[in-house]
């Protein structure tokens, strides 16, 4: 398949008989017809084996619970040393995806430096188009004028290789007053709800990081503007536990159910910190399910809510691509018991003080060359790892000692550490769980410089 297109024949072979194609996009993802199998149930139950859809209450649509957040795609060095998307990988990937049913992608011109849409583009164009649904964003952070944003759409467009965009967002709102600056006064709500007219735009929605009062006020437009869908963010933390600025999802789902407005969810696994938890949790989540993985609890309590149209997952590497497949074919709701106990693993896990970044990168790149996000993640694995000392009369705090400051070298290059932090802010507005960099960095300076020092 490498570098190569598949024809329909090819792709018929691949999922199965022709048959399944003559039904449309549903009959490809693997529905059995009317009143029978997963895709046509919205509660997207699904036989062994089978990939569980829902299905879009407003077009129709039978999306795959599991999407592909095409965020955190594999990435290499080319001959200058830049980092580049790794072509031949995410090929690879996406062809496991689609082999096994997951239909949707979610990409957006600012991932990876600006390189997501085109390789993300370039792998499915050797797919029918009807065979998969694309989601990009507009994502006008730094430039709102009309023309620069109606250039970002067109560009994605160019991108992904499509004439049309089947589930477009405005990107990461937070309140009425970002929105109408970004979207209403410039004219660009008109000029999409023209191209949703159209059918350019076949579902036109908002991905979403704020308070209660935000998405209030977000609610407030479906009226005129008749959201297709809103993106959250979901996972059984931040359902009763959310930080900083975010609204409970328990609340933002509630919202959107009253109004019969779908939701995609986003960090099912907070950046994969549920899938990295402290020992002593994972002990428990395994005890209670041995066969399956830390991280397929958090995909089960997302998909589990019937609102929910497609769970995203920047899956990196095919491990994680296989574990989530497995977890959702067929999805296994929770049940009340296994809520309970989940909600009680998230009271268990506000204990640890961890920094709830998400690896998104919207901070990078940092002026100053650091590596935000690493440092981060960094003292996050520490944490949970049970690797970051109050005293040292800590017992343990020797070993705890060598083994954060020998990590930390290893994770975080020395020039690109906390310790080159200026304090400019420049990061800050960027983030979209509110977190203040600044402080955080020069916090886990200060520990390093102690920990040097054996001043703690």
């Amino acid at each position: 398949m490498k570098n190569n297109n598949i024809d329909r024949r090819e792709f018929l072979k691949r999922t199965g008989t022709a048959a399944m194609v003559m039904g449309g996009l549903g009959a490809v993802a693997g529905c059995k017809g009317s009143g029978a199998g997963a895709a046509e149930s919205a509660a997207g139950t699904a036989t062994s084996g089978e990939m569980t859809y829902r299905t879009n209450n407003v077009r129709g649509d039978k999306v795959s619970i599991l999407g592909y957040g095409c965020m955190r795609w594999p990435m290499i060095k080319d001959e200058n040393g830049r980092d580049i998307c790794d072509q031949e990988a995410i090929d690879r990937l996406i062809d496991y995806a689609i082999e096994h049913g997951v239909n949707y992608f979610d990409t957006a011109p600012v991932y990876l430096q600006g390189q997501s849409e085109s390789a993300t583009g370039k792998s499915l164009k050797r797919y029918p188009r009807e065979s998969y649904y694309i989601a990009t964003k507009l994502s006008n952070f730094s430039n709102a004028s009309r023309e620069n944003s109606i250039e970002m759409y067109r560009k994605s467009m160019e991108n992904l290789q499509t004439d049309y965009i089947d589930y477009y967002l405005l990107h990461s709102l937070g309140n009425e007053a970002g929105f109408r600056q970004r979207f209403v006064d410039n004219g660009i709500m008109d000029f999409l709800m023209e191209e949703r007219k159209a059918g350019r735009i076949r579902n036109l929605g908002f991905s979403f990081h704020g308070s209660k009062e935000g998405f209030d006020e977000m609610m407030t437009y479906h009226e005129k503007y008749h959201w297709d869908f809103v993106q959250i963010q979901l996972n059984y933390v931040d359902w009763r536990h959310a930080s900083g600025r975010n609204a409970d999802a328990e609340y933002l789902q509630q919202e959107l159910d009253k109004r019969g407005i779908q939701s995609v969810i986003m960090e099912p696994l907070l950046g994969g910190r549920l899938s990295k938890v402290p020992q002593y949790v994972a002990d428990r989540l395994k005890e209670r399910n041995p066969e399956g993985s830390v991280a397929s609890w958090a995909f089960r309590f997302a998909g589990t809510h019937e609102g929910v149209l497609t769970v995203l997952s920047g899956m990196t590497y095919m491990e994680h691509l296989q574990d989530n497949v497995k977890t959702y074919s067929p999805l296994v709701p929770l049940d009340e018991d296994e809520l309970t106990f989940l909600d009680e693993t998230a009271e268990i896990m506000q204990k640890y003080p961890t920094i709830p970044c998400n690896d998104c990168k919207y901070c990078m790149p940092c002026p100053y060359g650091i590596d935000i996000p690493a440092i981060l993640l960094h003292y996050n694995k520490c944490v949970n790892a049970g690797e970051v000392a109050a005293s040292i009369n800590d017992e343990g705090y020797k070993k705890a000692r060598r083994a954060y400051l020998v990590s930390y070298d290893r994770a975080v290059p020395k020039l690109r550490q906390a310790s080159r932090c200026i304090g400019c802010n420049q990061c800050m507005s960027h983030c979209p769980q509110s977190i203040n960099i600044p402080r955080e960095l020069h916090k886990i300076d200060r520990y390093v410089e102690n920990l040097k020092q054996d001043k703690l």
